[in-house]
């Protein structure tokens, strides 16, 4: 069956209604082989973003896929057989595989943070288990927030990857794979600023629990007063004054880093998800200095209060660098209320990051 797909697939792209179908998107200037595909290249028409629906439902039942390049007013636009480019053939027996994976670290993790160390006694892994099914779920329901929110603009989207990490944390976060074009900037926003929001609501439950239904030691551990919301959190949860270090129990850590990472992905920098917000705000241009005087402003933290700056100004530089795709159709505003919304984003950053006023 996957052969004869591929022979349907090739068949079609020799078929005229094909460049027929792409100039819909774009005024087809030059056109390339490129092994199974074809480049189409040319000026993106004014009206591209909303015909992308329409070319990718024609071209399927030829067994094509599409993938564009757009940017500066003109895109590369790649036809060719619907497994051939990444992401077409993904896999979810890895997903499966590194959430299983990521899971066993995090309990490692946590049994470690209790003064555990499970390899050397295994009949005590599951003291692990609530600390790692409360980060997992947070960072689950993060991802699941991009997911479900592709899903319903009609981008292709992976499930989630989950990052197993055998050390403190247990993990180094997860992610999705946006494949293909997303339609226009609100897009990006809206895909974007639905992991923030739906994880902190879940950082923020785990949080709230387990400062309730925990004992957190006070010495050692987390000053809550570094984060203005985690001190919030803790004030309004009966704890004493959030300038005492405490050591958090597995369900509050859970939802402490939960924040942390929250924090991160709102930067906004490249292509983290704050950087998907700014360039969906601001434009490309203007969304890339901001990014770059932000990772500068986190070096320069580091300098002078701490090397934990210097550190999350390198994975965020690694991670998401300084650019970020375009959208098909860049010049469509995003509206006053995505506006209104990336302001509250703006604050939840600030809050998480900022520390409790003296």
């Amino acid at each position: 069956m996957h052969d004869i797909d591929r022979a349907t697939a090739a068949t079609s792209l020799e078929q005229p209604d094909v460049a027929a179908i792409v100039s819909r998107l774009l005024q087809v200037e030059t056109r390339q082989q490129q092994g199974e595909s074809i480049a189409f290249h040319g000026v993106i028409r004014a009206d591209a973003a909303e015909h992308l629906e329409e070319v990718r439902r024609l071209l399927h039942p030829r067994q094509l896929g599409l993938w564009v390049s757009p940017g500066g007013g003109r895109a590369a636009v790649l036809v060719g057989p619907l497994d051939t480019h990444a992401g077409q053939g993904s896999n979810p027996v890895w997903n499966v595989v590194l959430v299983a994976a990521t899971l066993a670290t995090a309990t490692w993790a946590g049994a470690f943070h209790l003064g555990i160390d499970v390899r050397t006694e295994p009949g005590r892994w599951l003291v692990g288990v609530p600390y790692a099914l409360a980060l997992l779920t947070i960072l689950g329901i993060h991802e699941l927030g991009h997911y479900f929110t592709a899903r319903r603009l009609g981008i292709q989207v992976s499930l989630p990857y989950f990052i197993p990490a055998p050390g403190y944390l247990g993990t180094f976060g997860a992610f999705i794979r946006m494949q293909g074009i997303v339609r226009d900037r609100a897009a990006y926003f809206d895909v974007a600023i639905a992991g923030p929001l739906a994880g902190l609501v879940a950082a923020l439950v785990a949080l709230a629990i387990g400062l309730r239904g925990e004992a957190a030691a006070p010495h050692g551990g987390v000053v809550p007063a570094s984060s203005a919301l985690f001190a919030g959190v803790y004030a309004l949860m009966g704890g004493s004054s959030p300038r005492e270090s405490v050591v958090l129990g597995p369900l509050a850590f859970a939802g402490y880093l939960g924040l942390v990472v929250t924090a991160l992905n709102l930067a906004p920098i490249g292509q983290l998800d704050g950087g998907h917000v700014a360039y969906a705000l601001l434009g490309r241009r203007r969304a890339e200095i901001l990014g770059t005087a932000v990772i500068g402003l986190m070096v320069v933290g580091g300098f002078l209060y701490g090397g934990h700056w210097l550190m999350w100004a390198l994975i965020a530089w690694l991670i998401a660098g300084r650019s970020h795709p375009a959208a098909l159709d860049e010049a469509r505003p995003v509206g006053a209320g995505r506006a209104l919304l990336g302001g509250l984003a703006l604050l939840i950053f600030l809050a998480i990051v900022l520390p409790w006023p003296s």
